[in-house]
C-alpha cells in the first residue's frame, strides 16, 4: 500500500473520531412501525459525514432530499491499474441516489438497496511518464446499506460503474470501482 494512501486512511479515521467526539449527541429519528412491501424505505437521518475505503478512498457525505432520495459526495484518492501503467490521483464525485427496496428490516437496522447516477472528476497522475491529465465522467453507483434505527450511523458497500468521457489526449475509459464506508449523521 502506498505511503500516501496509508496516510490518507489514518487521517480519515482521525478526522471521523474527532468529528464524532466533538459533535453534540445525535440520535436517529424513530422509523414508522410496520410498513408495507419492500419498496417503502424511509430515511430517519438527514446529513452525514464519514469515509469510504477502496476505490476511491475518500471522505464521504450524504444528504437526504426526501424519505427515499439523497445526494452523496466524496473527496479523496482513486487508483486504477492499466495494461501499461497505473493511474492515480484526486477523486471528486457527487451522485443522486434512490433507495427503491428494503431487503431486510431487523430491529437494529434497515438494509436498503440503492442506485444512483452522477458525475466524477479525476486529476490523474500517470506514474510512469509523470504527465497530468484531468478526466470528467459519469458515475453510476449501486449498493447495500445498513441504516441503523437508533444510532446516527450507516455502513455501506457499493460498486460504481464509471465512464470517463472527457480525457484530453487520451481514449475514453470504463471502470468498475468498489468501496465500503461508514457515515455519522449530525441530524
Amino acid at each position: 500500500m502506498a505511503r500516501s494512501t496509508l496516510s490518507f486512511i489514518v487521517a480519515s479515521i482521525a478526522f471521523a473520531l474527532i468529528v464524532v467526539a466533538a459533535s453534540p449527541e445525535a440520535e436517529a429519528r424513530p422509523r414508522p412501525a410496520g410498513g408495507g412491501g419492500g419498496s417503502d424505505f424511509r430515511a430517519n437521518k438527514e446529513f452525514g459525514l464519514g469515509f469510504m475505503l477502496g476505490n476511491p478512498t475518500a471522505f464521504a457525505g450524504k444528504y437526504y432530499l426526501s424519505d427515499d432520495t439523497a445526494l452523496d459526495f466524496g473527496v479523496g484518492y482513486s487508483r486504477h491499474y492499466g495494461r501499461s501503467r497505473d493511474y492515480a490521483g484526486l477523486h471528486l464525485h457527487a451522485s443522486f441516489l434512490w433507495h427503491p427496496v428494503v431487503l431486510a428490516r431487523p430491529d437494529p437496522f434497515w438494509m436498503p438497496l440503492y442506485f444512483g447516477v452522477g458525475g466524477r472528476f479525476l486529476d490523474r497522475d500517470y506514474f510512469y511518464d509523470r504527465r497530468y491529465r484531468s478526466r470528467l465522467g459519469v458515475r453510476v453507483p449501486g449498493g447495500i446499506m445498513l441504516d441503523f434505527n437508533n444510532v446516527p450511523i450507516d455502513i455501506f458497500g457499493e460498486l460504481a460503474f464509471t465512464f470517463d468521457f472527457v480525457s484530453p489526449g487520451h481514449r475514453r475509459f470504463f471502470w468498475l470501482d468498489g468501496a465500503v464506508g461508514l457515515r455519522y449523521y449530525f441530524q
